[in-house]
């Protein structure tokens, strides 16, 4: 790889500012100065510093976010916030995107990540992933309720989701829930709800396959996923 390139990927400036460093003569490699923004390297074989700082090098980036309201579900729009937008300039540089979609008012756990494989076998309908969700309800959700989803119901457009495992935490005017589905329909939960004749006031999804929502993360803030946690993500027992 360029060294301006392998600079600029790990957001040292753009390959503009990056060649000023290299001039300055802030650019070593294995104790070297390199000042040929054309210069090969491999990251992963020989030490480049940077004013003394060691770029540690990385082409992959696996993020947990604890998605706030308000923000969409991808990767640029011109007039609404996004995801990524929450991001900082060291993590948008490696281009990672949300694994699926949560609605604009829903919050919780969200996956993002450069990594295609992953994401499509998170996503994929041939792997039933299983994701949580806690919500909010107005309506008394019932037994009856239960067996329902159990079932799977029909939604308005006439498609009957997959079973659906309901548990009941508090029921009353307004009642509180977890749900366990696999699928990702456009707004499921809601509209399987909605055929049972309920709706749903608050949603926040608080696992993934075998990927729990951390607790300590405040609404928009996101944090590396570890290497446990990515097997757990992407083991054999997740599927």
């Amino acid at each position: 790889m360029r060294i301006d390139k392998l600079l600029a990927t790990m957001g040292f400036g753009t390959r503009k500012e990056v060649k000023q460093l290299l001039k300055k003569g802030a650019v070593f490699v294995d104790g070297v100065p390199v000042k040929d923004s054309k210069t090969k390297v491999n990251p992963e074989m020989q030490k480049v510093t940077v004013h003394g700082e060691e770029v540690v090098f990385k082409d992959t980036i696996y993020l947990m976010m604890n998605k706030p309201p308000g923000v969409i579900s991808a990767t640029e729009d011109h007039v609404q916030e996004t995801v990524i937008d929450l991001l900082e300039e060291q993590d948008q540089i490696l281009s990672p995107f949300p694994v699926g979609r949560l609605d604009k008012d829903t919050e919780g756990l969200l996956i993002l990540t450069n990594d295609g494989q992953l994401s499509h076998s998170l996503l994929s309908p041939k792997k039933h992933v299983p994701k949580t969700y806690y919500a909010k309800i107005k309506g008394v959700v019932t037994q009856e309720d239960v067996d329902a989803f159990n079932d799977g119901v029909t939604l308005e457009d006439g498609y009957k989701t997959n079973p659906g495992a309901l548990s009941i935490l508090h029921s009353g005017e307004v009642s509180e829930i977890e749900l366990i589905i696999t699928e990702g329909k456009f707004h499921q939960v809601k509209r399987m709800f909605e055929a049972v004749g309920k709706k749903v006031t608050y949603l926040k999804r608080i696992q993934m396959g075998g990927l729990k929502l951390d607790e300590k993360l405040k609404l928009g803030e996101y944090r590396e996923l570890t290497g446990e946690e990515l097997e757990r993500l992407s083991g054999k027992e997740v599927f």
